[in-house]
């Protein structure tokens, strides 16, 4: 069994006892215990009564933070002529075609974000194997298969959050950093719980929302009211 830090044991001391605190108790408690030598990550994960292996019950979407992430994502675009100029205007950090494909294909992935024309999509088809599995493959129902490639980079370099649940139902996102002020931090946990809700599937029965957890990067996970994460 492996050992314990003294830090770690010390955190989870300090939580002990603390489960479903309001969103701004939970914010306090999280950068209380980010206690790395780095600005740790604040993510969330979100535990959802849905199964997604059936179609009906599929929660995917996108949410643009109020704050940001404090993390700036590596933009790749597919796309040729005029929309490849505009793609490069916006800030993307790669641009291309059958190219970019290749690249892909040999096993460079050098991003966070993929974006296309739909004139581009038989040949980002090809690589759904590679990109589907790392949520990357560009989709329409998200705004990543778009004519409108500026506002797609930009909402991407901006602090757009796409999620997607897991095959545990689960979904999982990093909203923001350790440093960021509390106020906005609890900003940005309730704008993503908002979208998850809102994405809720058609197919889910029962109660959607299970639980609500925030921990940072290297931190321990505190439970948060879902009353006070959803304004109720």
């Amino acid at each position: 069994m492996a050992k314990i830090g003294k830090r770690i044991k010390a955190v989870r001391e300090s939580l002990s006892g603390k489960e479903n605190v309001t969103v701004e108790e939970a914010v306090s408690l999280v950068k209380t215990s980010a206690t790395a030598k780095f600005d740790e990550t604040v993510e969330i994960a979100m535990n959802l009564g849905v199964d997604p292996r059936h179609a009906d019950q599929m929660v995917r979407g996108l949410v643009t933070l109020p704050n940001g992430t404090g993390k700036s994502l590596r933009v790749a675009v597919f796309a040729r002529g005029a929309k490849a100029d505009e793609a490069k205007e916006a800030g993307a950090d790669i641009v291309g075609a059958e190219d970019l494909m290749e690249t892909i294909q040999g096993g460079t992935i050098e991003f966070d974000r993929c974006i296309a024309t739909p004139d581009m999509m038989p040949i980002v088809g090809r690589l759904g194997k590679i990109l589907g599995p790392r949520n990357l493959m560009p989709n329409p129902k998200v705004g990543t298969v778009t004519m409108d490639v500026k506002e797609a980079v930009e909402a991407a370099k901006g602090g757009e959050v796409q999620f997607r649940v897991e095959k545990a139902g689960i979904v999982h996102a990093g909203i923001g950093k350790a440093s960021f002020e509390d106020v906005k931090l609890a900003q940005n946990v309730r704008a993503f719980v908002n979208a998850v809700s809102k994405a809720k599937p058609s197919g889910s029965k029962g109660t959607y929302m299970k639980k609500i957890a925030l921990s940072s990067t290297m931190g321990p996970g505190v439970s948060v009211s879902i009353d006070s994460a959803t304004g109720n």
